[in-house]
């Protein structure tokens, strides 16, 4: 398949709506997939999530497979996120006038073409080599922003540099010394990322056989520690530069990246060090998202990472609505962890998330084609997801609430 156009992927030329406003009809992406078959071309990708799964088991390597796939244990927390979809249906309307669809929102003062990022994923160099660099261009093509791991195969700067003048926002690992972590927060402001996402739940990794059976830590190898190598404030604390000792290098990694001791009350330090919006990323209970409200927070995600740190934990989408109720309306409410579709994204929506983070399915996109494989699945998520929207009787997200929905029987 080629890769969109520029008009196609920022929705140049689309019919306005009824304020006279262009509409970005990403439906219409079907229209141009069948086209193109009529010249006796098939979408160089596959389409569904399983194909797109099992396409990439064959390209990649059986440990990077094995790391992006994985999960904690025997994986029950991987299988509770789908079954957690699986357990609510939507209930289509019908006769409702679904011609003009308008999906965008604003959300902690980035603009949203549609209630979507890209979830933030370190190491993306074992599935393709130029990693979050492909990334960034392919959900700058499609004008749908993206979260930066601090596990990046790239630096900051050099990733900021790719994305142009796509929105971005930065996941910090919260290191050892806060001196670092406040180094990794100025230059993530520095380059324009417009938010700060703090991953909660892996402190330590989770107990994850498909890695340990392949005796496979891609850190130990050099990858994914790009933003640590770069750093001012890491490297003055190594007797030899990374490049003079790689191995002391690492080793200061491993001990800098596990930080258990961090509390809520660490919360007011990080708040002093950025201007931007903070997110925590992980949250699960309805009593640490009060805590949250609490700590001054701007916004929070439901995520279990996947499932891969917890085996046996709560399905994120069965913890969304509780978190919702407890953050109230005023503050930011995003979801990931299971989702596949542009389905998935219409009940975790109706759920009470503002927007949605894409994992997996963007990384297998990249295995398989790099930056043109991340342009295709973001546009094959947002034809779902706006087909399904207006299928179902709906113009706009934020018309979408529990009664969209009924438990499966």
């Amino acid at each position: 398949m080629s890769a969109p156009s520029t008009e196609s992927s920022t929705g140049q030329g689309a019919p306005a709506g009824a304020d006279g406003a262009a509409q970005d009809l990403f439906g219409n992406y079907q229209f141009e997939i069948y086209a193109q078959g009529l010249g006796g071309e098939r979408p160089a990708l596959p389409l569904t999530y399983e194909e797109l799964r099992a396409g990439a088991e064959q390209a990649l390597t059986p440990e990077a497979y094995g790391y992006v796939a994985g999960g904690a244990g025997e994986e029950l927390t991987v299988r509770a996120n789908r079954e957690a979809f699986e357990r609510v249906q939507i209930v289509p309307r019908m006769l409702r006038d679904v011609s003009a669809r308008d999906l965008s929102s604003e959300l902690l003062g980035t603009s949203l073409r549609a209630p979507l990022l890209l979830a933030p994923i370190g190491v993306q160099s074992i599935v393709h080599p130029e990693g979050e660099l492909a990334t960034a261009r392919g959900a700058a093509a499609t004008g749908i922003p993206f979260i930066l791991s601090t596990a990046s195969s790239n630096p900051i700067e050099t990733v900021a540099e790719a994305a142009g003048g796509c929105p971005r926002w930065y996941q910090l690992y919260w290191p050892r010394s806060r001196e670092l972590a406040a180094s990794f927060l100025a230059r993530a402001q520095a380059s324009g990322y417009s938010a700060v996402v703090v991953t909660l739940d892996t402190w330590m990794l989770g107990w994850r056989p498909r890695d340990l059976g392949n005796a496979y830590l891609p850190f130990l190898k050099g990858e994914g520690v790009a933003n640590y190598l770069s750093d001012p404030v890491f490297r003055s604390a190594l007797a030899k530069s990374p490049e003079e000792d790689p191995g002391a290098a690492i080793g200061h990694w491993a001990y800098e990246f596990s930080n258990p001791s961090v509390t809520w009350a660490d919360l007011e330090w990080l708040r002093e060090q950025t201007e931007l919006p903070i997110v925590l990323k992980g949250i699960l209970h309805a009593e640490d998202a009060q805590l949250a409200v609490r700590c001054g927070v701007d916004g929070v995600i439901v995520s279990n990472h996947g499932g891969r740190q917890v085996d046996g934990a709560i399905g994120a989408l069965d913890a969304l609505p509780a978190v919702r109720e407890a953050m109230g309306e005023e503050r930011a409410v995003l979801f990931d962890s299971g989702v596949r579709t542009g389905a998935d994204i219409v009940k975790a929506i109706a759920l009470g998330a503002d927007a949605v983070c894409l994992g997996r399915p963007y990384v297998w996109g990249l295995g398989l084609g790099g930056q043109q494989g991340v342009e295709t699945v973001i546009r094959c998520l947002l034809a779902e997801l706006d087909l399904t929207l207006a299928l179902s009787g709906y113009t706009a997200p934020a018309q979408l609430d529990p009664q969209a929905l009924r438990a499966r029987g």
